[in-house]
């Protein structure tokens, strides 16, 4: 038996793989990213500064962006600490500077927002075509937060661009859910065609009660052939991407993609107005990996 551990100990060290074991479940990963076997590392952010995010890599959206939300997205909630990338949802009041008075449309209507929060892209500096992407991430699995992790294609309207849902954590019938989602244009404007797989956060948390205060590992195996969306290493989705072709006849798949981290508050996410606040989004890594 020692034999056995000895070498399998040996292995993981030589792969780069132990001492991620080894990392604190609920602590950043202050390590340098271990090899894994058949991948080279092509990029990475390991928020290893203190302070704001290198401008260089990532840009910020700002203000009511999408899904009838309720936060207002600025800069000044996101920032670096301690390891991670911390994205904050806070109870605050902006004032709307596109308010208008008797407006019906929802970016427009509501005078203030009554919470903030932020969200990042790679939009315009860093996107990929294929390969492993691995996030490390804690969530606010809380009412009313909407925490994503996802990919937009480069070229064409959402959803003729293609979306990839790596995470999104929010409530289905008022079930707390993880869901890990493909989206892909009709012939309908601004309506997808979705290959969608959802598991009640109960699936994790019955096995471990102290599941949403640890970090955990999202990631994506993307191929010509397939994407396949695992949690932890287990898969939770796998999309056979002969089926992921828009009414033209492209497919938003077979093109690179751009990366999003964005905290939302409401919309889906349910009715934050008795949840205590601020929430907490943490990202300790976003690594990039291709085929050897």
């Amino acid at each position: 038996m020692k034999k056995h551990f000895l070498f399998y100990a040996l292995s993981a060290l030589l792969s780069g793989n132990l001492f991620a074991q080894c990392v604190e479940p609920s602590q950043s990963d202050m390590q340098l990213p271990g090899n894994i076997p058949g991948y080279k590392l092509v990029w990475s952010d390991e928020f290893n500064h203190e302070g704001k995010l290198d401008s260089k890599i990532w840009s910020y959206e700002h203000g009511f962006v999408r899904n009838n939300e309720l936060q207002w997205y600025q800069e000044d909630n996101a920032y670096c600490t301690g390891g991670v990338l911390r994205i904050e949802g806070r109870r605050e009041s902006i004032k709307n500077p596109n308010y208008i008075e008797g407006s019906t449309e929802w970016k427009t209507k509501r005078e203030y927002a009554n919470y903030s929060a932020s969200s990042v892209t790679t939009a315009g500096t860093h996107s990929w075509l294929y390969g492993r992407f691995e996030i490390r991430a804690k969530i606010p699995a809380v009412k009313g937060a909407w925490p994503a992790i996802w990919t937009l294609g480069l070229n064409k309207e959402w959803p003729l661009n293609g979306e990839v849902d790596l995470m999104e954590f929010y409530r289905i019938n008022d079930v707390p859910s993880i869901l890990a989602n493909v989206a892909w244009g009709t012939n309908i404007r601004w309506t997808a065609k979705w290959d969608g797989s959802n598991k009640p956060l109960s699936h994790f948390t019955d096995n471990d009660t102290d599941w949403a205060n640890k970090f955990h590992i999202w990631r994506m195996d993307w191929d010509k052939d397939f994407i396949r969306l695992y949690l932890d290493d287990e898969l939770l989705n796998e999309i056979d991407l002969s089926q992921t072709i828009n009414p033209d006849g492209f497919n938003p798949f077979h093109q690179p993609q751009y990366l999003l981290l964005n905290l939302a508050i409401g919309g889906n996410g349910g009715d934050p107005s008795q949840t205590k606040f601020p929430l907490i989004y943490e990202i300790d890594y976003v690594r990039v990996y291709k085929p050897v």
